[in-house]
């Protein structure tokens, strides 16, 4: 059966990963059959193999796959261009290259770019593992993936593990946010390991936020992106609007010793995954994905190497493509003619210098910066909105 050779359940549920600073929804985590921000225990199923009778049972690595793949698919389904988080087991990493392989090539067919894809890592693993680990961690970078490690600050994985797996994101164990509000010296572990992933260019997320008051305290420490029921309920779909009640600024000890640590952040740290579409995307097509996505400011147009070659600033376009007669003039022709050269940034410039360099083109300030990686690859989109709020006084 191929990898994409999978049903749908009956039952699918989405949670937003919403960023704080702007309102707006960054990515999707997709959960079918399930509801909850949590996946169901991991347990190998059946089914009949004529080679070796009813006993045999499906390798866990391959089970874990297919629930991945079937969740891009079903995010597939719901139409929406917004980045997509994926769960996938340490265990399933630690098998080596053929799940990873069934990964790519599953994702490929439902459409998904590898930099649209946030692979987060869940669950810890034994130091003897840990070569291998990093290797497929590696490896999934090299493809483009972004990478993230859940439940952070309570699986057993080396603390280390952040500089040789470079993640993007790192996602707070749920009883660990939840408590920290309540329980200081918990408090305390929440703030050490967010201004550890600050320092190294990381995001924090805190999932299950189902109170203000977590709310408060959680962004008061640093954390900036999170899920949970107070901003988005079961019945959320992609395109749907989240709730975001409180926009507090940093208060207190924590924030003063956050912002003295600005003029040292780097560009990674602001970074936001990018909605990209193909050079051959026609108007039409950016116009839909701008309306999926309402927090979009931007879309990126790749190459086959996801190189970026054109930026499509959201108010320019639609401002175009609303006047007279623009639907019937530019609607299916190529996007990149309503495009700009895209505003490159290195992730480890600093955060001051991007600012500057988005203060040179007095026409196009506020425009989205593009994060690429060594090689020249998308990495994401920066709002220069983002670094003023943050580098400010």
């Amino acid at each position: 059966m191929s990898v994409t050779d999978v049903l749908l359940p009956a039952r699918v549920s989405f949670c937003p990963l919403v960023d704080l600073d702007t309102g707006s929804v960054i990515a999707v985590e997709t959960h079918p059959g399930t509801a909850g921000a949590t996946p169901p225990p991991l347990r190998p199923s059946r089914e009949l193999d004529p080679a070796t009778g009813p006993q045999a049972r499906v390798d866990p690595a391959e089970d874990d796959v297919r629930r991945a793949l079937r969740a891009a698919r079903a995010t597939t389904e719901a139409g929406t261009q917004l980045p997509l988080q994926l769960l996938l087991r340490t265990e399933t990493l630690a098998q080596g290259q053929v799940p990873l392989t069934m990964l790519h090539q599953g994702l490929l067919d439902t459409g998904r770019r590898p930099q649209e894809v946030l692979v987060c890592m869940t669950g810890g693993f034994a130091p003897a593992q840990r070569p291998v680990v990093s290797a497929a961690l590696l490896g999934l970078r090299r493809a483009g993936y972004l990478i993230g490690f859940a439940g952070f600050g309570t699986v057993h994985s080396p603390l280390d593990l952040l500089v040789d797996g470079a993640p993007y994101l790192v996602k707070l164990d749920p009883e660990l946010a939840r408590h920290a509000v309540s329980d200081p010296r918990k408090s305390t572990l929440v703030e050490a390991l967010v201004g550890v992933a600050h320092r190294l260019g990381t995001h924090v997320l805190a999932p299950g936020v189902a109170t203000e008051d977590q709310l408060v305290h959680l962004r008061a420490l640093g954390v900036r992106m999170m899920q949970g029921p107070l901003l988005a309920g079961d019945d959320w779909r992609p395109g749907m609007r989240v709730t975001v009640p409180v926009l507090v600024e940093r208060a207190g000890p924590s924030a003063a010793s956050h912002r003295d640590q600005d003029l040292g952040r780097r560009v990674s740290e602001f970074t936001m995954p990018a909605v990209t579409m193909e050079l051959t995307a026609t108007a039409d097509q950016v116009l839909n994905a701008l309306n999926d996505t309402p927090g979009a400011t931007s879309v990126v147009l790749v190459d086959e190497q996801q190189r970026p070659r054109f930026t499509v600033d959201r108010t320019r376009f639609l401002l175009r493509i609303s006047g007279a007669y623009g639907h019937a003039l530019h609607a299916h022709k190529p996007a990149s003619r309503l495009a700009d050269a895209p505003r490159l940034v290195p992730k480890t410039v600093p955060a001051i210098a991007a600012l500057r360099a988005a203060g040179k083109e007095s026409e196009r300030v506020y425009d989205d910066l593009v994060v690429i990686d060594e090689i020249g690859r998308c990495l994401g989109i920066v709002r220069v909105g983002d670094l003023i709020r943050s580098l400010s006084p």
